[in-house]
């Protein structure tokens, strides 16, 4: 997978690419990580348009996202989610903690 991370006016997307993994926790970190204590950064999104396949470990990692991000008042959006990313984090009850789109 990879991580491009685009700032823009407050608000930062992460766009990712291939398999969201274990694999693939250090770049995803890496990506995020600067954006924790960035004070010009307000909000993260997420972009899953070029992501195919999302595991249980992408889900502890998206949640440590959450964690880390809202600790530091700053909220997180999902977007781009779509065919089998959709119905793993639809049956993971993932809208009830994210904004998804």
């Amino acid at each position: 997978m990879q991580a491009t991370v685009r700032k823009e006016g407050g608000k930062a997307t992460i766009s990712l690419n291939g398999r969201f993994d274990f694999n693939t926790h250090r770049d995803f970190r890496a990506a995020y990580e600067p954006l924790v204590t960035d004070a010009d950064t307000r909000s993260v999104t997420v972009d899953f348009q070029g992501v195919d396949y999302l595991d249980s470990s992408a889900l502890g990692m998206l949640l440590m996202l959450r964690d880390k991000l809202g600790g530091a008042g700053k909220e997180v959006t999902l977007s781009g989610v779509k065919g089998g990313v959709k119905q793993v984090l639809d049956i993971a009850n993932f809208a009830k903690l994210f904004n998804i789109s």
